[in-house]
């Protein structure tokens, strides 16, 4: 067993009594690849025109996701999905809304390599590194290397995305118990297991471990077509099927699902009881659970201070 997996059987142990569990207070990133991934991840050079970087679509200051509906990528170029947040997507079981990445490396390749996105190739990509002499000195520093290889830039990426979490949330303290919820806080949170929120969302994401079909007890339709499970699988039963979303954070990330119709928390907590769960709630009801949300919002990741 790695040390991360086995850091999360601990905390579920540990947790055993609740469904949620809280986030580790150390991230366990390699801290020089990471800062050296930290510049990768801000800077434009990444992209075929010098226009886009991995912060245009991964917004730190917006829950690390995009307040727009969809990204817009190389020569103006939108996106066909809601850009997920990088906070604590080291803890997803899957990456991309319909799984097609297993992981944090795999994930990291397709911005890059995507026509409507960064638009480069790894020839390219190390072309454009090798020439800056900033680059070459930093590579070399970091991984005592004289030839940058696509494969350390995806590393140093990879390492820096590791190290996006954010702990300490009121919630994690009131695990921990450290800290008290209110009334409201605690209501909502009672609210969220009994009328069944849990069943997706749990554990140290509190959701970013299972896939859900969007509109279990009502059809969900959209304007449009989004790349779903069914794109990865072909099985008919997996359209309109997504890695359910962590609510880490949530607070922030606006707008909600995978298609942004959601503009609120308020709109959204509404609309996945209608449809995921078959309940309509009161305004009293969905304030409370909001309240709850509201205690999600952890630390910014240490990595991001100056």
């Amino acid at each position: 067993m790695n040390k991360l997996l086995w850091i999360l059987a601990c905390i579920t142990f540990i947790y055993a009594g609740e469904p949620i569990s809280p986030i580790p207070l150390h991230h366990g990133a390699d801290i020089k690849k990471a800062k050296l991934g930290k510049e990768l991840f801000f800077d434009t050079i990444l992209s075929k025109d010098n226009t886009i970087s991995c912060l245009s679509c991964h917004d730190l200051s917006n829950g690390g996701s995009d307040s727009r509906t969809v990204s817009s990528g190389f020569s103006g170029r939108e996106g066909n999905i809601q850009s997920l947040t990088v906070f604590n997507a080291k803890y997803n079981f899957k990456q991309f809304w319909n799984g097609r990445a297993a992981n944090l490396l795999e994930q990291a390749k397709e911005p890059l390599n995507n026509p409507a996105e960064h638009n480069m190739n790894p020839q390219a990509l190390e072309e454009k590194l090798n020439n800056s002499s900033y680059y070459k000195s930093r590579f070399k520093k970091v991984y005592s290397i004289d030839t940058i290889a696509y494969a350390y830039i995806l590393d140093a990426i990879v390492e820096f995305e590791k190290a996006l979490t954010t702990p300490n949330s009121k919630f994690d303290k009131y695990l921990r118990e450290e800290e008290e919820l209110s009334e409201e806080e605690k209501e909502g949170y009672t609210l969220f297991k009994q009328n069944g929120c849990i069943t997706c969302h749990n554990g140290i994401n509190i959701g970013g471990n299972s896939f859900q079909k969007m509109g279990t007890f009502l059809e969900y339709k959209s304007q449009q077509e989004y790349p779903d499970r069914y794109d990865v699988t072909g099985k008919k039963a997996h359209r309109n099927v997504f890695k359910v979303p962590t609510l880490r954070n949530i607070a922030l990330t606006a707008p909600y699902f995978h298609d942004g119709s959601a503009k609120n928390l308020q709109e959204a907590v509404k609309s996945m009881s209608q449809y995921n769960l078959g309940l309509i709630l009161s305004d009293e009801e969905t304030k409370k659970i909001v309240s709850f949300l509201n205690t999600l919002t952890g630390e910014m990741p240490k990595i991001l201070e100056p």
